[in-house]
């Protein structure tokens, strides 16, 4: 039986990873071990583990890794501590990480130094920040590649990978959109005790690039915010560099009947709230991934998220309260009809993986890799 260790460090992977695990804890053929790190161990942010336990997950093992928002590199080098301690113990046949996040780095380089497969979920992809240097760094130290689509797949070609180790999965998060199966919004109004009968959704995360203007940046975007007469769901930023400007900013918000800010939402109860949202706003990898999928419009601010997707309903702005308040006021609240979301995929992830996973492509793959010249 092989053993295959899931990687999470903060909401947003576990919500991409979460189908994954279920299909392969539900089968006798794999044993499924979960290590939880990050943001999930963190009050600040709503501790988050609790929701991994609240999905009947088993085997689910737990690590402090963060060390302050103004140390990435310090939390990168505990975490591969810990880590490293933990697959001494499990020896995993599979390790499986996400996305940019330092935990993910982390992970790679922990299993690349053990000659342990790694396979990195949605791998190819562009973004702001530093987000996608480390994106790229996981992509070179893994062995297995699942990408979301074939611009995707392509960038690792170009990269150096070879393509017989790229698989097109789309983007896992999109197994649990379906709007059958979300709760009613009724219940995740009463839930968070939502009153709006009509909001958006705003969520703005740090530029560790631009740390230097992130303070600005923030305070434009907390001004639109107010200038504005729509109400709004505010949900916290990651826990990088410059987090602490941005909750800063948002302490303007609070005792303000027109917000309701949560450090963190179940992944299912966001997606229905994102579902019925006029529009979302902030630079949210959601905006571009999620929100298409919903017909729901994106006011894209910033870098954070350039390039990341084709979709008609993003409608980029700069850090300037002007643009931002014109926009947002001028946005249309009906849903587009238009809108192609192929680019991520048709919401069978968790079936193509788990079909990767029974067949014997996964474990030839060697752990001695080889740059592919094009």
């Amino acid at each position: 039986m092989k053993k295959i260790i899931f990687l999470t460090g903060t909401r947003a992977d576990f919500g991409k990873l979460k189908s994954l695990i279920e299909i392969t804890q539900n089968s006798s053929n794999f044993n499924v071990q979960i290590f939880a790190t990050g943001m999930h161990l963190d009050d600040k942010y709503g501790l988050t583990v609790n929701e991994i336990y609240k999905s009947g997950f088993k085997n689910i093992s737990t690590f402090q890794n963060h060390v302050g928002e103004e140390y990435m590199d310090r939390t990168l080098a505990k975490t591969i501590e810990g880590f490293s301690e933990y697959i001494a113990i499990q020896k995993p046949d599979l390790i499986i990480v996400h996305g940019d996040r330092v935990e993910a780095l982390a992970g790679a380089i922990v299993g690349s130094l053990n000659n342990i497969l790694v396979a990195h979920i949605e791998g190819g992809e562009i973004s702001g920040t530093i987000d996608e240097l480390i994106r790229h760094s996981v992509s070179k130290l893994s062995h297995v590649h699942l990408v979301s689509n074939e611009e995707a797949k392509k960038r690792l070609i170009q990269m150096g990978e070879l393509e017989s180790s790229i698989n097109v999965i789309g983007s896992p998060d999109l197994d649990l959109m379906n709007p059958i199966n979300l709760p009613d919004l009724d219940l995740v109004k009463k839930y968070y005790n939502i009153s709006f009968d009509n909001f958006a959704i705003a969520m703005y995360h740090p530029v560790t690039t631009e740390f230097s203007e992130i303070e600005m940046q923030s305070k434009f975007f907390v001004d639109s915010l107010l200038a504005s007469s729509k109400n709004y769901i505010v949900i916290y930023p990651n826990n990088d560099l410059g987090t602490n400007q941005i909750l800063k900013e948002y302490k303007r918000l609070e005792n303000n009947e027109r917000f309701k800010i949560f450090p963190s939402l179940r992944f299912e109860f966001f997606l229905k709230l994102l579902q019925e949202a006029d529009f979302i706003i902030g630079n949210s990898s959601a905006g571009v991934r999620e929100a298409p999928y919903y017909k729901v419009p994106t006011i894209n601010v910033g870098s954070r998220q350039s390039n990341r997707s084709l979709a008609d309903s993003i409608i980029n702005v700069s850090y300037n309260s002007n643009e931002i308040l014109t926009t947002i006021n001028n946005i249309h609240t009906r849903k587009e009809k238009n809108i192609v979301t192929k680019e991520f995929g048709n919401g069978n992830s968790c079936k193509l993986f788990f079909s990767l996973l029974k067949s014997d492509k996964m474990w030839r793959v060697n752990c001695q890799k080889q740059f592919q010249d094009l």
